[in-house]
C-alpha cells in the first residue's frame, strides 16, 4: 500500500483545543494513519490511504467538528495566500475598532458618578443595549458559529468559552435594560453589563489580531525563500520547425527538462541544470547559506535560484517546477513547521479536558458566589463566572511549541540546515556521540594528488607529465586523479603506446620513446625496478593513509606519486566544536586500519571504526545506541541509509544521494559539517524557548484561574474584573509568539 501525505490550510482553528478536536475526528477517518494539526500554520497534514480516503471525506470529517477544511486552495500562490490575508486582517482591525469604540461608550456612560462627564443618552440603558448588540452579534458572530457548530457535534473550544461569557454578561444586561422593574423587584439594583460584554469581545479579537500578525512574523523563512525564484528564463526555442533557435524571456513555469537556457551576469538561474558552456562565480548563499561565491564551469551543476555573478553562461535544465532543490527545501520546512514535537503532546492532552474543566469551575464559582457572596449576590457570581471563563481560553497552550519550531526550523533553513521535522530538532539537543562516515562526509570522497617526491632525474612537473600521459588509458579512479592534476597545470599529454594495465596493480607503455611503469610496489617490484632508494618516504606516505604510486622510467625509479581522499576544509573545525559540546565523535569506514585511524587522527577523532562493511554500518549505529548514548549519524551515501534511519537522528550531506537524504532528519544543504554544533546549539535554544512557553501558558492558567475565582477576596477584597481577564489572555499569547520570535535573534 502506497500512502498519499496531503496538508491544507483549515479555517476557524484559535487554541490548543481545536487542535486536539481536529486531530481526533481526522484520525476517526477510515483509512487514515496519521494526522497532525498545527495551530501556528493553521494548516492539517495527513497520511492516508488514496484508495480508501477522498477530499470530500477529509473535508466533511473537519466540518463535522464546526471548522472549514480548504482543500485545494495549498496550491495558491504565495500572492494569493497574502492577498487573502491582507483582507482578513483588515476585516479583522474593522471589527476590533468598533468594538472597542462602542465598548468604550458604554463603560463611559456606565460610570456617570465617578465619571461625570458622560452625556445623559450613554447613561440609558437601551441605548446602551442598541450600542452593544451589534458588536455582540456582527464582531462576535465568529465565536457563535464556532460555537453552534461545536455544540451540535458535543465538542467545546475556546470559542465555546468566549461565547458563553459574553453571552451571559450581554444577556444579563439585555433583561435588565428591558426589565429593569423586575429586576428591582427581586433586591437587585438593575445594573447592565454591556460594557463588559462588549470589550470582552473586543479585546480578544485584537488579541487574535496581533497574534495573526505575529504568527506571520514566525513564518518569514518561507516568504523569504519563495521569494527567491526567479520569475522568467531566457530559453533557447523554435517557434516552428523551420525557424532558427533563437532566445526568448519566457515564465519560468513554462520551462521543461531540457531546455538551453542563458543566464547573464548579475541575473537569477531559474532553476536545476548542468553548465554546457561558459564559465562564472555563482553566489549560493540563498539556498547553502554559504556566503563565499563558487566557480563553475562546464559539466558543473547549478541551483536555482543562486546569483550568477560574473561571467555568462548556457545551462540546459535537469529539474524544474517540484524538482527543483529550492523547491524541495520549501517543502521539506513547510513539512517540518507543520509537524509536531513529543514535546507538544503534554500541552494536547491537558488541552483535551480543558475547556470542559474550565466550564465546571465556571459554573462552581458561580454557585458558590451565588449562595456564599455578598450582596449583591447575584452580580458578583455573573461577573466572576464570566471571567473565570475569559481568563482560561487556552490559545498561549496551543502556541507555545508550534511557533518555536515555526522559527527554529526556519532559522535553520536560513544557515543551509533542513530540519525533516519538529522531533528531529527536538532530539538534537539530546545528542552525545556522533558517528561520522568518512568517505564523501569527513573527506571530499574524490582522491588527489597531495605528493610528488622525485629521485633528481627528473623534476616534478615532467614526473607529473609522463604518470599523466601513461594513465589517460586507465578507467582507475586513482588514475583520474593524476589526469587531473596534470591537466590543471595545463601540461600537453603524449600518446601511450603499447599501453597494459593490470587490474589492482599499476599500468604500463611508452611515452616520448621511454619506457614508463606506475603502479603499486608489488608491481613495480614485479617489473624487477629496486624501492630501496625511497623504501622510508613510501612507509611515511603511507602511514599517512596515502596511496602511493611508483613511476619507473627505463627500468630506474624515478618518482613516487601519492594520492588521497583529502579532508574537507570544514572537518577539522567541524569536530572540534563539537567535542567542545561535549559531544563524542567517532569515525566509520570500510578502510583498513591504517588508513582510517591516519585520517582520524588529522580531524582529531579517536574512536574508529575500521573495516566496516556497508551493510555491517547499522549494526555499528545500534551497538553504541546499546551503550545507551544518543546516537547522530552522518553520511552522504546510499550504503549510509540504513545507519541514517537506525540512528536517533541522521544527518545528510546535500551534496549526497536522495535516498540518504530522505532517510535523515537533518540535511545539511551548505554541506558544511560545521553546521552540525550550529544545529545541536540551534535546538537547545529551541527548546528552552519552548519549555519557557510552556511554563508561562501553564503557570498563567494555573495562577490567574483560582483569581478569577474569587480566591483572594477573603484577604484582599480582590477580585479579577472580566475586562482585565480578557486583556490578560490577550497578553499571554502575545508573550508566547514574542518569546518564539526572539530566537530570531539567536546567534547558532
Amino acid at each position: 500500500m502506497t500512502e498519499t501525505r496531503k496538508t491544507f490550510p483549515i479555517k476557524g482553528m484559535h487554541c490548543a483545543s481545536c487542535v486536539n478536536l481536529l486531530e481526533e475526528a481526522l484520525k476517526k477517518v477510515a483509512g487514515v494513519s496519521q494526522a497532525n494539526v498545527n495551530l501556528a500554520t493553521a494548516k492539517a497534514t495527513v497520511v492516508y490511504d488514496p484508495q480508501k480516503v477522498t477530499d470530500k471525506h477529509l473535508e466533511s470529517a473537519v466540518a463535522n467538528v464546526g471548522y472549514q477544511a480548504m482543500i485545494g486552495e495549498e496550491l495558491k500562490s504565495e500572492d494569493e495566500e497574502q492577498k487573502e490575508k491582507q483582507k482578513e486582517l483588515k476585516d479583522l482591525r474593522t471589527k476590533v475598532a468598533v468594538s472597542l469604540v462602542l465598548g468604550a461608550l458604554i463603560l463611559w456612560g456606565s460610570f456617570p458618578g465617578l465619571i461625570n462627564t458622560a452625556p445623559m443618552i450613554l447613561q440609558n440603558f437601551l441605548v446602551q443595549l442598541l450600542l452593544a448588540t451589534p458588536v455582540q452579534f456582527w464582531a462576535g458572530g465568529s465565536f457563535y458559529r464556532a460555537t453552534v457548530s461545536a455544540l451540535r457535534h458535543r465538542t467545546a473550544n475556546m470559542d465555546t468559552l468566549v461565547a458563553i461569557g459574553a453571552t451571559v454578561a450581554y444577556g444579563y444586561s439585555a433583561f435588565v435594560a428591558v426589565f429593569p422593574h423586575i429586576v428591582e423587584s427581586i433586591g437587585i439594583e438593575p445594573f447592565p453589563y454591556f460594557d463588559v460584554a462588549a470589550i470582552i469581545i473586543g479585546l480578544i479579537l485584537l488579541g487574535r489580531y496581533f497574534e495573526a500578525k505575529a504568527k506571520a512574523g514566525t513564518s518569514e523563512a518561507i516568504k523569504k525563500l519563495i521569494g527567491l525564484q526567479a520569475k522568467t528564463a531566457r530559453v533557447f526555442r523554435r517557434f516552428t520547425p523551420q525557424d532558427k533557435l533563437s532566445e526568448t524571456d519566457i515564465p519560468i513555469e513554462q520551462v521543461v527538462i531540457g531546455d538551453i537556457i542563458r543566464v547573464r551576469p548579475g541575473e537569477k538561474i531559474p532553476v536545476d541544470g548542468v553548465i554546457e558552456d561558459g564559465q562564472s562565480s555563482i553566489d549560493e548563499s540563498m539556498v547553502t547559506g554559504e556566503s563565499i561565491p563558487v566557480d563553475k564551469s562546464r559539466g558543473d551543476a547549478v541551483v536555482g535560484a543562486t546569483i550568477n555573478k560574473t561571467g555568462s553562461f548556457i545551462f540546459k535544465a535537469t529539474k524544474v517546477g517540484q524538482e527543483t532543490m529550492l523547491a524541495r527545501i520549501i517543502k521539506l520546512v513547510q513539512e517540518a513547521q507543520g509537524s509536531k514535537a513529543p514535546i507538544q503532546r503534554l500541552a494536547d492532552l491537558v488541552s483535551s479536558y480543558f475547556v470542559p474543566i474550565v466550564i465546571m469551575l465556571a459554573i462552581a464559582t458561580f454557585v458558590v458566589w451565588y449562595d456564599f457572596g455578598p450582596d449583591p449576590a447575584l452580580t458578583f457570581a455573573l461577573l466572576n463566572a464570566v471571567a473565570v471563563l475569559i481568563i482560561a481560553c487556552p490559545c498561549a497552550m496551543g502556541l507555545a511549541t508550534p511557533t518555536a519550531i515555526i522559527v527554529g526550523t526556519g532559522k535553520g533553513a536560513e544557515h543551509g540546515i533542513l530540519i525533516k521535522d519538529a522531533e528531529s530538532l527536538e532530539t538534537a539537543h539530546k545528542i552525545n556521540t556522533i558517528i561520522f562516515d568518512k568517505t564523501g562526509t569527513l573527506t571530499k570522497g574524490k582522491p588527489e594528488v597531495t605528493d610528488i617526491i622525485v629521485t633528481g632525474a627528473l623534476n616534478k612537473d615532467d614526473a607529473l607529465r609522463l604518470a599523466a600521459s601513461i594513465e589517460k588509458g586507465s578507467e582507475h579512479s586513482l588514475a583520474e586523479s593524476i589526469v587531473n592534476k596534470a591537466e590543471g597545470e595545463k601540461f600537453v599529454l603524449s600518446k601511450a603506446e603499447a599501453f597494459q594495465a593490470v587490474p589492482g596493480q599499476g599500468v604500463k607503455g611508452i611515452v616520448d620513446g621511454k619506457r614508463i611503469v606506475l603502479g603499486n610496489r608489488r608491481f613495480i617490484e614485479r617489473e624487477n625496478v629496486s624501492l630501496t632508494q625511497k623504501q622510508a618516504e613510501i612507509e611515511r606516505l603511507e602511514n599517512e593513509g596515502k596511496t602511493v604510486m611508483i613511476l619507473a622510467v627505463d627500468g630506474k625509479l624515478t618518482a613516487l606519486i601519492a594520492v588521497a581522499d583529502t579532508l574537507k576544509e570544514t572537518s577539522i573545525e567541524g569536530v572540534k566544536q563539537l567535542q567542545k559540546l561535549g559531544v563524542e565523535v567517532a569515525m566509520i569506514t570500510g578502510d583498513n586500519q591504517r588508513t582510517a585511524k591516519a585520517i582520524a587522527q588529522k580531524v582529531g577523532i579517536t574512536r574508529v571504526l575500521a573495516e566496516v562493511l556497508p551493510g555491517q554500518k547499522e549494526a555499528e549505529v545500534k551497538k553504541i545506541q546499546a551503550e545507551g548514548k544518543t546516537v547522530a549519524m552522518v553520511g552522504d551515501g546510499i550504503n549510509d541509509a540504513p545507519a541514517l534511519a537506525s540512528a536517533n537522528i541522521g544527518i545528510a550531506i546535500g551534496s549526497g544521494t536522495d535516498i540518504a537524504i530522505e532517510a535523515a532528519g537533518i540535511t545539511l544543504i551548505n554541506k558544511d559539517l560545521r553546521s552540525i554544533a550550529s544545529a545541536i546549539v540551534l535546538s537547545k535554544k529551541t527548546m528552552r524557548t519552548i519549555k519557557m512557553n510552556l511554563f508561562w501558558a501553564f503557570g498563567y492558567n494555573v495562577i490567574l484561574i483560582p483569581v478569577a475565582m474569587g480566591i483572594l477576596y477573603p484577604l484582599f477584597s480582590l477580585l479579577l474584573n472580566p475586562i482585565l481577564a480578557s486583556l490578560a489572555m490577550v497578553v499571554s499569547s502575545l508573550s508566547v509568539v514574542s518569546n518564539s520570535l526572539l530566537l530570531k535573534g539567536k546567534k547558532i
